[in-house]
């Protein structure tokens, strides 16, 4: 099995790493690039051919779309009638639906819709997949064994992918968002920048395994930091009398609203 990665820009190297670092042989993937220096890097880096999109077509078995969106139609327009029938394509491009890809190709094209996001830059990504018409059981597997080389993947239903861009596409903004008060907050108290990096991580971290190994409700693992009269009770206080939960989920439906938006363009 050849797998093509079309699109050589941040995403696409990071698919590419990972499934390498999974064991696949550089001689199973090959990768499609416009211009010359960046494909030389590529193969240099990793030991893969970098082709053009016509060629990667020609020789895949598995076509994965790591495209920009508004480039999704000429990208189709060129390798839509080169695609061997029953070749499964994934589709990482953010908002394009199944329906409107397998529309540029051969009738009865299986293909499945990503939506991943950027921790996968570090083997701790979250992908959410959805079948389109006519993918199998055995090809949808395949397509989330290639994104769990770097990270997690869940399978959902396409009318999700809007709030699923929204949750965990978007998210890592919202955490790094937080990260960023933290962490001036402990300077403004007096405590060093390397520090208060260093503390605000890493309770973050050990928050976020906490919760994903004890398999505890958030709530309960709150409560149980939580000490009547204490500091953090002083501290959720004032987050509840600014409404930052609510603020919190008026901008992710806000980001949905969007990804609908951008969908529709």
């Amino acid at each position: 099995m050849t797998i093509a990665i079309f699109g050589a820009g941040v995403m696409g190297e990071t698919l590419l790493s990972g499934l390498l670092r999974s064991g696949l042989a550089p001689g199973e993937v090959v990768i499609t690039e416009r211009r010359a220096d960046r494909a030389a890097e590529l193969e240099a880096k990793y030991g893969v051919r970098a082709l053009t999109n016509a060629e990667g077509a020609a020789v895949a078995d598995v076509l994965v779309f790591v495209v920009k969106p508004q480039d999704m139609t000429a990208l189709l327009a060129e390798i839509g009638d080169q695609i061997a029938p029953g070749n499964l394509v994934v589709s990482l491009a953010a908002g394009v639906p199944t329906q409107a890809i397998a529309a540029g190709l051969p009738e009865g094209t299986p293909v499945v819709r990503v939506m991943p996001n950027t921790p996968a830059l570090v083997d701790q990504g979250m992908a959410a997949l959805s079948r389109g018409a006519h993918v199998t059981d055995e090809q949808m597997e395949r397509a989330m064994s290639l994104l769990r080389s770097c990270g997690r993947a869940i399978e959902v239903p396409e009318g999700y992918q809007n709030a699923v861009t929204a949750i965990s596409g978007s998210g890592p903004a919202y955490v790094f968002y937080v990260v960023e008060a933290m962490i001036e907050a402990g300077v403004v108290l007096g405590l060093p920048r390397e520090t208060a990096t260093e503390l605000t991580v890493q309770t973050l971290f050990g928050a976020a395994t906490m919760i994903r190994e004890t398999g505890t409700h958030p709530t309960v693992l709150r409560e149980q930091v939580t000490s009547p009269g204490g500091t953090t009770a002083a501290a959720l206080r004032t987050l509840d009398d600014h409404k930052v939960r609510a603020a919190f989920v008026s901008a992710i439906e806000a980001a949905a609203r969007r990804s609908r938006e951008l969908a529709e363009t």
